[in-house]
């Protein structure tokens, strides 16, 4: 009996070496950060092409409501806005290259929405959790206020909590179900690109960035 006992420690101890050791090759620190930058589709497909983000995923916060859905927050009076939860690894990607990068994704000199968008659940905001992040965020914004010659709209909010939307509309950018439009029924997919152009978001984003914009072909 004392000889299983010492082989069943043995082997116990070895799963757990081996374990310890896929935990630290596989575990890559992610932290997270929260913006408001209009339609979270959109924002939701902008940062999924940066290098160093492992998820992105569309919701909502800053509002008063419990669990808002779409229509609570898109018809107003919740209080919150459409925002996307990034995550990432900061050995890759940091905070501020994402603050940099949001800011020329967006119409930062917009404090009523974002292109066709109009009203509070669309208005650009970087939410913040600590002194550092607060910093951070006000430091982005007078770089883009200087750069432009303008006084930026986006707010900083403290950090709020985060509501996810639907799975409808997570990765809508690549969705494959039939949706119907004013143009008749187009994927999901097809459907966005529609949506994006009609609502003149890369356009007005060229305008105010030129070359700087991180994410227009």
């Amino acid at each position: 009996m004392s000889d299983f006992r010492n082989t069943f420690k043995m082997i116990a101890l070895g799963v757990a070496v081996v374990a310890g050791l896929v935990l630290q090759s596989t575990g890559a620190k992610a932290d997270t950060m929260v913006v408001a930058g209009g339609c979270f589709w959109c924002v939701e497909a902008d940062f999924e092409k940066v290098s160093g983000v492992s998820e992105v995923v569309s919701g909502f916060a800053g509002g008063t409501v419990a669990n808002p859905t779409y229509r609570q927050v898109t018809a107003g009076g919740t209080g919150h806005y459409e925002v996307v939860q990034i995550t990432y690894d900061p050995s890759v990607v940091t905070y501020d290259q994402l603050l940099y990068l949001f800011l020329r994704s967006v119409d930062p000199l917009d404090a009523g929405g974002q292109f066709c968008d109009r009203g509070e659940s669309y208005r650009t905001a970087i939410f913040v959790e600590t002194a550092a992040q607060r910093q951070s965020a006000e430091n982005a914004i007078s770089q883009a206020g200087q750069e432009l010659g303008q006084r930026i709209a986006v707010r900083i909010e403290p950090a709020a909590t985060f509501y996810p939307a639907d799975d409808y509309h997570q990765d809508y950018y690549r969705g494959r179900q039939i949706v119907v439009t004013r143009q008749g029924p187009k994927t999901q997919a097809n459907a966005y690109e529609f949506y994006r152009n009609g609502c003149g978001r890369d356009a007005r984003v060229r305008q105010i960035w030129g070359d700087d914009a991180p994410f227009l072909n």
